[in-house]
């Protein structure tokens, strides 16, 4: 099989890190979290309560996309936790060496709009959730990957999204 990347994707709060961090236990990947790969600028941006744009995003996005194709070129495949939030994003994110797959970890704007007011310590308020959601365009089906229904508990949606993958550890 050759490299794949995982990139679980979804708003803020949709628990991409946790999912993300199970995929890549059970598949023996390495897993990078793409808000730690942000610019210092995009972080103090979002903390002030100001979204993100394309351009703040782009560089961001291939910095990522640098990140998946270094692991592919040395043979291995990873799980990335990226909001990877418009078709746009995910086709630079697919340009990394390798195969790329996702798994959206989608639910409603209440239910994830609790999850948020819940979290402490990151630096994406819950006022910039519309913003997220706006910015939102699900996976299409010609797109390599697959939608996971965040209402279960993390270790469900993991199993979910493996056996909807086809993959098994």
């Amino acid at each position: 099989m050759s490299p794949t990347a995982l990139v679980v994707m979804g708003v803020s709060g949709a628990g991409k890190t946790t999912v993300a961090a199970l995929l890549a236990d059970r598949l023996g990947w390495p897993m990078a979290e793409a808000d730690l790969l942000h610019p210092q600028a995009n972080i103090d941006k979002m903390a002030a309560g100001t979204p993100l744009t394309d351009a703040d995003r782009l560089p961001w996005l291939g910095i990522i996309r640098d990140w998946m194709t270094v692991r592919a070129d040395q043979g291995e495949s990873a799980v990335v936790a990226c909001s990877a939030l418009k078709r746009g994003y995910r086709d630079l994110l697919r340009e990394a060496n390798g195969r790329v797959r996702f798994v959206h970890v989608a639910g409603s704007r209440e239910l994830i709009s609790g999850r948020l007011h819940l979290r402490t310590g990151h630096f994406m308020p819950p006022s910039l959730l519309d913003s997220q959601f706006a910015d939102l365009e699900p996976l299409q089906d010609d797109e390599d990957g697959v939608t996971v229904d965040l209402n279960r508990t993390p270790e469900q949606i993991t199993e979910d999204a493996l056996t909807a993958l086809g993959l098994r550890p």
